[in-house]
């Protein structure tokens, strides 16, 4: 057995013996104390009491002052003024797809907007507001279908929208995200 590699006090090794698979040269309480210590530094990884309120995830980091959320960092226990809740606003600009079409538009309410349309499934979102929108448009204006926000399915449209949606599992949570971050701003 390996003696353990810390100096005690008294300026000798400590005498408790390494467990045989320690991934460092310390006995088991040195390694618990150094484990606490780096818990209290830098926290530990590991699933929320709840989801998340901001953003919805629940995956955190527990400090021995609490828990963040490790995705929007919001503090859990933390409320939202509602006053600054509903005046979040985060503009941006969707994809939807309905049969073999591509709608772009813009909102700042999604939810809502998207309410009112006839469509198969959310693609993507992008950051931005009505000048990105027009961008888009004028992007790929070879395939509008008459002078509508409604666009035929082509290669280059597909391929910015894979882009937009590389890392990310559900548009929504990527939206919950960005208006979370947007709301510890105001806080």
């Amino acid at each position: 057995m390996r003696p353990c590699g810390i100096v005690v006090q008294s300026g000798l090794a400590c005498p408790e013996p390494v467990a045989p698979h320690a991934p460092l040269n310390l006995c088991a309480r040195h390694l618990l104390e150094a484990h606490d210590w780096v818990a209290g530094e830098v926290g530990v990884t590991d699933t929320l009491p709840s989801p998340c309120l901001a953003c919805g995830s629940r995956l955190g980091v527990r400090y021995p002052s609490g828990w963040l959320c490790a995705v929007c960092e919001w503090k859990v226990g933390d409320t939202a003024d509602p006053e600054h809740v509903a005046a979040v606003r985060v503009d941006v600009v969707y994809y939807l797809r309905f049969r073999d079409q591509i709608k772009i538009g813009t909102s700042a309410n999604p939810r809502q907007r998207f309410a009112s349309l006839r469509y198969d499934e959310l693609l993507a979102f992008e950051r931005g507001d009505r000048t990105l929108e027009q961008r888009r448009h004028a992007q790929f204006a070879a395939h509008r279908l008459a002078r509508s926000e409604w666009f035929a399915v082509h290669d280059a449209l597909v391929e910015h929208i894979d882009v937009l949606r590389a890392g990310v599992d559900d548009p929504w949570s990527q939206y919950a995200l960005w208006r979370s971050q947007r709301l510890a701003l105001l806080a």
